[in-house]
């Protein structure tokens, strides 16, 4: 007997691709609804609202292409710009069990931030943005420990608001110190929120922190004095790497970290000599100081990127021929066509890229 679910799975059949021509069926749908596709992911802006002086926070209700998340993960997310695509990364700050499957979004804006500029000043209601499978493994473990201790900075409070959410909607019962550090408080983010959820969950304990305005730097005396004994505690932080640094230096057990904060890359010794060929482009240019990605950019081109650290993938791309090096592992590659992350990658010589 035919269910609800039968047209759907009818319109995602390969078959159907191969009926409506070379561009596949989301082409014809996105023109009824742009959210309206099977295969691609994709989220109608259905709220927005403004924190802080830099953060934006926009509800998305993503269509049935959407797998979602676990709680920590990142998702890539496509933002129109001008007519082009520009992609970023951000956490998603909702529960994974998040009713009727909206999450949220929070981004803080920086002066030289594209995208985070166009999401604060247009972002509207009703837009269409693009979604990429949520990616990560600074997740809570599918078994849960006893007790919790989640520690954020900046904007890193965005995944472990979304781990302290879950585990309150799962009403899990054990131990949980939830403690956010910002320069000041008018740099707080979802403090209303954290404190609905520690009044209603009386096994939450939560504390915000000004770091210019008096409040204590992380330490295992200001951690204890909040969480008691810290000893058996699974630690979740996200932030800065000098709090994830002071949070390993205090706890005696499990630290899980995540930072988007890009890493002090190894670019050392004097730049490699020779030319980069954009294949695509049909452009080159000699080879200067700084990663691929860095090179692309200055030589006037504009490939996608996310993290700009390694952790997303946005900036995958071919390499056709040459030799490059990883900034972070110092691996060096001199295969053909293989895939290099253009925002960890140095030329170490000539270099010919499929963009």
């Amino acid at each position: 007997m035919p269910t609800l679910t039968t047209p759907r799975r009818l319109l995602s059949s390969q078959f159907v691709d191969l009926l409506v021509g070379p561009h596949g069926i989301d082409r014809y749908l996105e023109l009824i609804r742009p959210e309206l596709t099977i295969r691609d992911a994709r989220a109608e802006v259905v709220a927005v609202r403004r924190q802080t002086e830099r953060s934006v926070t926009m509800t998305l209700r993503p269509n049935r292409a959407w797998q979602g998340f676990r709680a920590g993960q990142f998702v890539r997310v496509g933002v129109e710009i001008d007519g082009v695509r520009r992609t970023r990364t951000y956490s998603p700050a909702s529960s994974e069990h998040a009713a009727g499957r909206s999450f949220e979004l929070t981004l803080t804006t920086h002066p030289e931030g594209l995208v985070s500029r166009h999401v604060r000043a247009a972002l509207r209601p009703g837009t269409i943005v693009h979604l990429g499978g949520a990616q990560g493994d600074f997740v809570l473990p599918a078994r849960r420990p006893g007790r919790f201790l989640l520690i954020s900075g900046g904007s890193g409070i965005t995944p472990v608001m979304s781990m302290l959410r879950t585990l309150c909607e799962e009403r899990h019962d054990g131990e949980v110190t939830f403690v956010h550090y910002a320069r000041t408080a008018a740099d707080w983010l979802y403090r209303p929120e954290a404190e609905a959820l520690a009044a209603s969950n009386p096994n939450v304990r939560l504390a915000y922190v000004a770091t210019r305005e008096g409040g204590p730097r992380v330490s295992a005396q200001a951690l204890r004095s909040l969480a008691g004994d810290l000893d058996g505690a699974l630690a979740a932080v996200c932030g800065p790497p000098s709090l994830i640094d002071a949070v390993r230096d205090c706890v005696p057990g499990e630290v899980l970290a995540e930072t988007f904060t890009p890493p002090s890359l190894s670019v050392t010794g004097a730049a490699a000599s020779g030319t980069l060929r954009f294949l695509r482009s049909d452009r080159t240019a000699e080879i200067a100081g700084g990663t691929l990605l860095e090179q692309a950019e200055a030589a006037g081109l504009t490939p996608e990127f996310g993290c700009r650290m390694g952790i997303c993938h946005t900036c995958t791309c071919r390499k056709a021929a040459g030799t490059v090096r990883n900034v972070l592992t110092g691996e060096v590659s001199d295969e053909e066509d293989e895939d290099i992350q253009l925002c960890i990658s140095l030329p170490e010589g000539d270099v010919a890229l499929e963009i």
